[in-house]
């Protein structure tokens, strides 16, 4: 089969020939239909610090996928071949205090598919039984099964409060902040405020249902925006998806007395908020959230992608074979993306090397993954 490798501790990524993978006895084989781009790929590709201190090369990315069993494993009881699946992409240990108490998301032992083992950048991927997840494909084709993977980081955090004629801010417009826009509209919020500092991640806002945006860059106080734009008060609820330090200082400036503050974007480094004045004085709640509740939140996404609560659709914004992955990766890393969508097969030429990134030729209008890498 061909697959999309980390052969090596170094930056780039490589199309190559592999052995179709053996499912164990409590493993299923299953052929990928489809397969989404996340920020952890292009951090792996470019080799950076998180990804040299926990990616052990050789390794098959892609953690995001959709398609069909096609063999299972003597032990497997509940798949059966011609099922069509997607899987969560953390395999946990099943035997810790978190596994057996219902927080499995928080479980120690946990290995990420495309991380920790290899993933479905691939004709076929090898997943254990336990993480499989039955789609039903008159409701969700493939293109739009790959993201509840992701997605389901958005239902996560939105579900930590109720939003019904809540005014709700989304701090961050990268694809967690966008699904995070439209579980809030279908959730029946009030007013939804989004910011960012790309036009084009502006514009996704909108669509997804934004009631008004703002590009960070263009005004002097972001608080003071928020407040003007909800009738001269603070909001209700603040989702701070980016991760950005100022943002994050920025949430607690927006939010009401009393709010709720929910933090999900990673900031690459210490932040600083003074925590009497921002947090004690003004009575909030404030959750910090990661990843999905196996497997409730599965539920919650069947329900809201199902019945097109959410339509996903506006953001699947570029869609390749797995041969053009160098000019996937390239969209991703220029901010000119925001769901990119492999669709596995057989190539129609030969298979080519991304170029590393420090090899590149200079572009002006390709930003350093550090100003995208936790947004």
């Amino acid at each position: 089969m061909w697959a999309i490798r980390k052969l090596r501790a170094e930056p780039g990524l490589v199309l190559e020939e592999a052995p179709i993978p053996e499912p164990g006895p409590d493993d299923v084989l299953v052929r990928v239909e489809a397969a989404s781009l996340c920020g952890t790929d292009l951090h792996i590709f470019h080799w950076d610090e998180w990804a040299a201190n926990r990616v052990r090369p050789p390794l098959t990315l892609g953690h995001e996928f959709a398609g069909t069993v096609v063999e299972v494993g003597e032990n497997v009881r509940h798949v059966a071949t011609g099922d069509y699946v997607s899987a969560e992409s953390h395999v946990t240990c099943g035997m810790c205090f978190y596994c057996r108490s219902g927080q499995a998301h928080m479980c120690e032992q946990t290995e990420i598919l495309g991380v920790d083992r290899d993933g479905a950048f691939a004709e076929f991927v090898v997943v254990p039984e336990s993480v499989v997840w039955l789609n039903d494909r008159t409701k969700l084709p493939p293109e739009i099964a790959t993201l509840q993977e992701p997605f389901g980081n958005a239902v996560f955090a939105t579900s930590q409060h109720d939003l019904a004629a809540k005014t709700v801010a989304v701090l961050g417009c990268g694809p967690v902040g966008l699904f995070s826009v439209g579980i809030a509209r279908a959730s029946g919020a009030g007013r939804v405020l989004a910011s960012d500092r790309v036009p084009f991640r502006l514009d996704l806002a909108r669509k997804m249902g934004a009631t008004e945006v703002v590009n960070v860059d263009d005004v002097a106080d972001v608080p003071t925006w928020f407040c003007e734009h909800n009738e001269g008060e603070h909001v209700d609820v603040v989702f701070e998806m980016s991760g950005s330090p100022k943002a994050i200082v920025d949430a607690f400036g927006i939010v009401r007395n009393g709010g709720n503050v929910v933090l999900f974007g990673i900031p690459a480094k210490p932040v600083e908020l003074d925590v009497a004045q921002s947090l004690i004085f003004k009575n909030l709640t404030v959750t910090a959230v990661n990843g999905r509740q196996i497997f409730a939140t599965w539920y919650k996404t069947r329900w809201l992608l199902e019945h097109e609560l959410v339509d996903l659709r506006p953001l699947i914004t570029h869609r390749y074979p797995l041969t053009e992955f160098a000019d996937a990766l390239r969209e991703l890393d220029a901010g000119r993306a925001c769901k990119v969508v492999f669709f596995p097969g057989e190539p129609a030429e030969a298979p080519s090397v991304a170029v590393p990134a420090e090899e590149r030729e200079p572009d002006e209008r390709i930003p350093d993954l550090a100003r995208w890498a936790h947004r």
